[in-house]
């Protein structure tokens, strides 16, 4: 009722504060028209209200375990999240700016998105999170020269190959992370890690970590530590 009023305050010409702010670092409404708009700001409010009240239901929820109830917050953030007005075409000003200025085309564009993502998880959805056609092997990734001397179900042991007529006794193996891919650390010439070891007169040795499927469904973070590595 707050916010009916105040609303409907600020349609009439007259100054009203807020009935709740949104986090300043929330960049889903960062756009002027979540705060000037009295349409959009309304939207925003009532979308706010109603997600820091199902929250607080949930977190108060009483005879829950310590497990169950962060699963049940979990998912209950994910669907505050997929319910925000900033993701739906008419309730976003954004979006609907956009669309007036191009004539539809950012919404064609989209579709022609979504039907790519489909056609490449053949009929799941398989987002696109960078430009594939981007990286060329040996130009921008992955640009020192190595072979593949060793591997098994979880990884692949690259060696580089030398590039000074001697070499250190001691080799150097490199272990990246496991959210990481090895090329991040030979990208382009000017900034490989591998390039400059092998400069350097180091005999490098790179683990490369297979993409998990639903072959490795049953292993975990103790088959890295006992068959992970060479």
């Amino acid at each position: 009722m707050s916010l009916w009023q105040n609303t409907t305050q600020r349609m009439m010409g007259m100054a009203s504060d807020p009935v709740i702010e949104s986090d300043s670092k929330d960049r889903r409404f960062k756009d002027d028209d979540w705060k000037h708009n009295e349409v959009f700001d309304f939207i925003k409010q009532s979308y706010v209200l109603s997600a820091r009240f199902v929250q607080d239901v949930v977190t108060h929820v009483d005879g829950l375990g310590p497990c169950t109830a962060q699963k049940v917050d979990f998912y209950v953030r994910q669907f505050v999240d997929a319910m925000s007005p900033s993701n739906f075409v008419l309730t976003n000003p954004e979006v609907l700016r956009k669309t007036a200025e191009t004539g539809g085309e950012n919404l064609i564009k989209g579709l022609n998105n979504l039907r790519s993502d489909l056609e490449r998880g053949k009929g799941r959805l398989s987002i696109k999170m960078t430009d594939t056609d981007a990286f060329r092997i040996g130009e921008n990734i992955a640009v020192t020269p190595g072979k593949v001397v060793y591997q098994n179900d979880l990884m692949q042991l690259i060696q580089y190959s030398p590039t000074t007529e001697k070499v250190l006794l001691r080799p150097l193996l490199i272990i990246p992370p496991w959210i990481n891919k090895f090329y991040i650390l030979d990208l382009r010439l000017k900034n490989s890690l591998v390039r400059w070891a092998t400069s350097q007169e180091h005999t490098v040795f790179m683990i490369s970590w297979v993409n998990p499927d639903e072959k490795l469904a049953d292993k975990g973070f103790d088959d890295y530590m006992k068959v992970g590595y060479p």
